[in-house]
């Protein structure tokens, strides 16, 4: 089908599925259908050429920062939003940024790529810079062993056309970064001092190294993470020193930042603006459901999602209290919740509210830490009214732990219905 009527009928479906409230992935996936090619022919010839960012977490967040610092230096970024992370979530963002003839206007595209489906991503639309956050314990039921992720990532970055960045922190990244540079590829990274390494009880949480790694990577680092204490982070970069207010607190996000400010410092091909980096990061918002806090009837409920083992223990690390109000939200989104037993629950020392499928598997959880809870509410509606009453008495934010799908419909029901966040 031609391009003019593809994008017409895309564009259709895209605001017929918006009626409902929240994004959808069917536009993209229509598109997609009517339009194989779309995502080369929309995004193959940006004049910056286009980024990926992979890893097991934190792809989101280095994104969003990444595009927002761009944007902070002139440079026009087309990026999908955060969780849309599969061919059909990036031709939805595609649909909502392109014209009716199919035009993108951006200098650059920086893209969340989901580690999986990244060959497949890549087939469709060649990556110049491949930016790798980590290498952690995954959704085992869909994954495996980490070392498949291993697999996955490696061939990903031999697949940049111009270079690759990593996070040096993360010793199955130095490996991987050494054995792509061996194939000729160029390799970047960003690196931690010890001490920076250390403001979180369990450091990056990287998995068990699944490949020889040499000590360090040859050459100099992008940028390096001086320190991490709350939502503060120094990082050197280019010979100064820079004082960073981040978007939430916590060690991973200083990576993140780090991450992201290397990757443009060397997209740019030139030195950053100090004072354009620092405002950028102080103004930005954290990505939806990751550190947000949102507000239904009054009540203020921060939203700190888990995904997995390691994505779960790096946003308690980043706790400086125990919170007053819990609410625990997990359905079957999170199929096997048995990593659980091994998580550090720190300065959790109550849970309020249960709510999910998965509610009474976390009961039985607390029950064997010899942690009390409350009420057990599966639907997740009686719940949000449940904790926002409970806030409003009490005086507090509720602190949320939730899964992405648990995520996702507490945002619906408390009335925020943009989810798709694509510029």
């Amino acid at each position: 089908m031609g391009k003019f009527p593809s994008f017409v009928i895309a564009k259709l479906l895209r605001f017929l599925t918006r009626l409902r409230g929240g994004g959808s992935a069917f536009p993209g996936l229509a598109l997609l259908r009517m339009r194989p090619d779309v995502l080369s022919e929309t995004l193959g010839a940006l004049p910056r050429g286009t980024v990926f960012v992979s890893g097991s977490n934190g792809k989101s967040t280095t994104t969003t920062m990444m595009a927002s610092l761009m944007r902070a230096h002139g440079v026009s970024v087309f990026t999908n939003p955060a969780g849309g992370n599969l061919p059909q979530g990036l031709a939805s963002a595609v649909v909502g940024a392109a014209s009716l003839t199919g035009r993108v206007s951006a200098d650059i595209a920086v893209l969340e790529v989901d580690e999986a489906y990244a060959g497949m991503i890549a087939d469709a639309l060649a990556p110049d810079w491949v930016v790798l956050t980590n290498l952690q314990v995954d959704q085992l039921n869909r994954f495996g062993e980490p070392e498949n992720v291993y697999r996955m990532l490696r061939d990903l970055a031999a697949r940049a056309r111009v270079g690759v960045i990593v996070n040096a922190a993360d010793a199955n990244l130095v490996a991987l970064g050494a054995e792509v540079a061996a194939q000729g590829s160029r390799v970047e990274f960003i690196d931690l001092s010890s001490d920076a390494l250390a403001s979180a009880a369990h450091g990056v949480v990287a998995a068990p190294l699944f490949a020889e790694a040499p000590e360090r990577l040859p050459g100099d680092s992008l940028v390096t993470l001086v320190s991490s204490e709350g939502q503060r982070a120094t990082v050197g970069v280019g010979g100064s020193t820079l004082e960073l207010e981040l978007p939430a607190p916590g060690l991973h996000y200083a990576v993140d930042a780090a991450l992201a400010l290397g990757c443009v410092a060397v997209v740019l091909g030139k030195p950053v603006d100090l004072d354009a980096v620092r405002t950028a990061m102080s103004s930005g918002a954290p990505v939806y459901g990751r550190g947000e806090v949102i507000t239904h009837k009054g009540a203020q409920i921060a939203l700190t999602m888990m995904k997995n083992l390691p994505s779960l223990q790096v946003n308690i690390d980043a706790m400086s209290h125990s919170p007053e109000l819990v609410w625990v939200a997990v359905d079957e989104g999170t199929p096997d919740p048995s990593w659980l037993y091994d998580v550090d629950l720190g300065p959790i020392d109550h849970v309020d509210v249960l709510t999910g499928t998965k509610a009474w598997q976390w009961a039985v959880f607390l029950e064997y830490r010899g942690i009390p809870y409350g009420q057990v509410i599966e639907d997740s509606a009686e719940a949000l009214a449940a904790v926002g009453s409970m806030a409003l008495e009490r005086g507090v934010t509720v602190s949320a732990i939730v899964n992405y799908e648990q995520m996702m419909l507490i945002r619906r029901l408390a009335g925020y219905k943009e989810l798709e966040g694509a510029r």
